[in-house]
């Protein structure tokens, strides 16, 4: 009985709980730096397209670290003004399953494709980021620490791969693609579960 009351009392004083934003305690900007990091989907979607661009040279690496935080800033912003337009899960996961898938097969794109794949993820998982931020309290300075993730993350990537020559470090990124991919199927069975 009294093992109950305290699990009570400790329920009933216990601050409010935002499952969704990463609190550092370092502030906003940081929030929005940790929140890529430790959200599974974003995270795997920058890996995924920054792979993806790494294989199809400097010039489509270039391209995806400018289009693809841009795109994730305005979609963050949008998501911020209208959060009750929230996208199902399904959508994020599949997008970071064809982004591995892409890497897996070593995927020929034009860079355009690319390009209009990048701004379309951009905008996908920059909503969701500013539709499940907003409502926690996060100001503007998450969504850049996000923006800020975003670019550094592809920007790193994507040029470590492009320097890559021989043939197992080119298997290597596919294989890494296909892990990418392959979290994409497995988490598609748990939400179909």
């Amino acid at each position: 009985m009294s093992r109950a009351l305290c699990l009570l009392g400790a329920g009933l004083a216990a601050a409010p709980a935002h499952a969704h934003l990463v609190e550092t305690g370092f502030g906003a900007y940081y929030d929005g730096l940790a929140h890529v990091a430790l959200t599974p989907a974003d995270l795997l979607v920058v890996l995924g397209l920054a792979l993806l661009a790494g294989q199809r040279g400097a010039g489509a690496a270039r391209r995806l670290i400018f289009i693809f935080p841009l795109a994730w800033l305005i979609g963050g912003s949008l998501g911020a003004l209208w959060p009750s337009a929230a996208v199902p899960a399904l959508a994020t996961t599949l997008s970071f399953a064809l982004a591995g898938a892409l890497v897996a097969l070593d995927a020929p794109m034009r860079p355009t494709a690319l390009g209009v794949l990048a701004a379309a993820l951009g905008l996908l998982h920059g909503g969701v980021n500013g539709a499940t931020m907003a409502p926690g309290g996060a100001s503007a300075l998450a969504l850049a620490g996000a923006v800020t993730a975003v670019f550094c993350l592809t920007s790193i990537l994507s040029a470590e791969v492009t320097r890559l020559s021989a043939g197992w470090t080119r298997t290597a990124v596919r294989v890494a693609g296909s892990w990418i991919a392959a979290a994409g199927v497995l988490t598609v069975g748990w939400l179909a579960r």
